[in-house]
């Protein structure tokens, strides 16, 4: 559609609207959600709403078609219609996991019930049929280990685990099955992270959406469940409780600088020793590639935690993320096939065929004195980079170095770089083991302690298609290796404290001198 042919179809639909758009919207109302539709919408949703704008073809999963009236986020029964006080609240804080942001700061409270208005116009169910009363939910019951062992057990009975996944990394059987009302492929919701909830991530948000289902896509109501006598209000709401006890208690803030903590004894042995369990593990946020070509608008690796220690000698550092499947794997075939049919550009020849997963740490070749730092995206040739490439399809992490996309050359063993990894139920764990020092300190970055070392990482799911600069990426971080604790931290007290007293007795002993010779003169 070209500009002249949107205008017209706006135009047309603005007409039409005044016999469709309930009697509450003015003309007035709908011409400014007209106009803030066609500013901020329209890209996406396409001029007539039926999902279809200029950047559809670059999201999964795809922008709301609002002719079907079909909604995910309600607080109606499954299969209605939402209230305009359901839609408002997608459009103030978006659908988080998708692309759809959160407006609540650029738009006002007006301005968002005027695209309400002018939205409900693209879909003749409105006037049809108008919205239902929302569901009572009730509140939850009290907290308790029972309540959520009955979750554990509901979840279970009820075979969450084939979409989710036993321990919730959407990992089920059926995940590389999945796909919405429109045959475009999704993924079930990975229950350990749940800011990234559709329609947010709270005990009673989760409940809501166990009531409700998402219509058009493969999550069901269980309504009928509690309609039939199989679960009772009670136990809803203990899978909604277990469910949110699979994500951490507070969303994870996001940090600079990561620790490298300073051990006495011995570094962990791999990715599986108890002894990370201790180590306070570092968040760091990943997005799709999408600054050269092939861009990538569908990662599936949207976060990493990362733990670090040292000894003196050598660093370590364990690198965990969620990953429904362990590339290459056949059981993720087709959804691989299904991913290069839906994005714009699918894939090349050599990325419909089996594909490892790949982990990247990149660090640059030597430590910056200032804040300045090479090119996050692999580096350039005027500033290259320092790597550790690690594959799921090769035996150890190997040392490369790079200045750009496409550039990675291996250096060898460099620093002997040591790596071990392990996939279990939906999640990679990575470690990393290097000496802080190199023989050849102009090939690879020199560990030091009490220095802030630049860090940044690169992430690529093999079944769904990642491969090449079709990958996540992280911007620069810094780990900092903490120092040994100096004695003079525990002797300055102690010597500030004797000097103070010190101090307290002279001016005593000083004041009782004055007295003394006052009282003989």
């Amino acid at each position: 559609m070209n500009r002249a042919d949107a205008v017209m179809a706006v135009s047309f639909v603005l007409v039409a609207l005044a016999s469709v758009v309930p009697s509450s919207g003015t003309a007035q109302d709908l011409e400014r959600g007209a106009e803030l539709y066609d500013r901020w919408c329209a890209e996406c949703h396409g001029f007539a709403g039926a999902g279809d704008g200029a950047a559809a073809s670059y999201m999964l999963p795809r922008p709301r078609d609002f002719t079907m009236g079909l909604y995910q986020i309600r607080t109606t029964a499954n299969g209605e219609l939402p209230t305009d006080a359901d839609m408002a609240r997608v459009i103030e804080l978006g659908m988080p996991g998708t692309a759809m942001p959160g407006w609540e700061s650029e738009f006002s409270s007006a301005e968002i019930s005027d695209l309400v208005a002018y939205i409900k116009g693209f879909s003749q169910f409105f006037e049809r049929f108008g919205a239902p009363d929302p569901l009572q939910f009730g509140k939850p019951p009290r907290l308790t280990d029972e309540g959520l062992a009955n979750g554990r057990r509901l979840y279970e009975e009820i075979e969450c685990f084939k979409c989710h996944g036993d321990l919730g990394r959407s990992d089920g059987s059926s995940a590389p099955t999945l796909q919405d009302d429109l045959d475009f492929p999704t993924r079930p919701a990975d229950l350990t992270k749940n800011w990234t909830f559709n329609g947010g991530g709270t005990v009673e948000d989760i409940y809501r959406r166990l009531r409700t289902g998402l219509d058009g896509s493969p999550m069901p109501s269980f309504s009928d469940l509690l309609d039939s006598g199989f679960m009772t209000e009670d136990d809803l709401w203990n899978l909604a409780q277990y469910v949110r006890s699979l994500s951490p208690a507070e969303p994870p803030r996001v940090r600079e600088v990561i620790a490298a903590g300073r051990v006495e004894g011995a570094l962990p042995t791999g990715p599986g020793d108890p002894a990370w369990d201790a180590v306070d593990p570092f968040y760091v946020p990943m997005v799709g590639q999408i600054i050269v070509e092939p861009r990538w608008f569908g990662p599936t690796v949207d976060g990493l935690w990362v733990r670090a220690l040292h000894d003196d000698r050598d660093l370590a550092l364990l690198v965990a993320w969620t990953d429904p499947s362990r590339s290459p794997d056949p059981a993720w075939a087709e959804w691989q096939g299904w991913i290069a049919a839906s994005l714009h550009g699918g894939l090349g020849p050599d990325e419909t065929g089996p594909l490892p997963d790949r982990l990247t740490v990149q660090f640059p070749v030597a430590a910056p004195t200032g804040r300045e730092r090479p090119y996050f995206l692999l580096g350039d040739t005027r500033r290259p980079v320092y790597l550790w490439d690690w594959s799921s399809d090769a035996e150890g992490a190997v040392e490369a170095r790079a200045s750009g996309i496409g550039t990675e050359n291996p250096l060898g063993d460099v620093g002997g770089l040591r790596s071990a990894a392990t996939w279990d139920r939906g999640e990679w764990r990575v470690q990393f083991d290097r000496g802080l020092g190199t023989a050849d300190s102009t090939a690879a970055i020199q560990f030091r302690q009490g220095q802030a070392i630049p860090i940044a990482f690169f992430a690529a799911d093999g079944s769904n298609g990642e491969s090449g600069a079709r990958m996540s990426i992280s911007s620069w971080y810094s780990v900092y290796l903490e120092q040994p604790t100096s004695t003079t931290v525990y002797l300055s007290p102690l010597l500030a404290m004797l000097l103070t007293a010190g101090l307290g007795l002279a001016v005593v002993w000083r004041a009782q001198r004055r007295e003394e010779e006052t009282t003989h003169t």
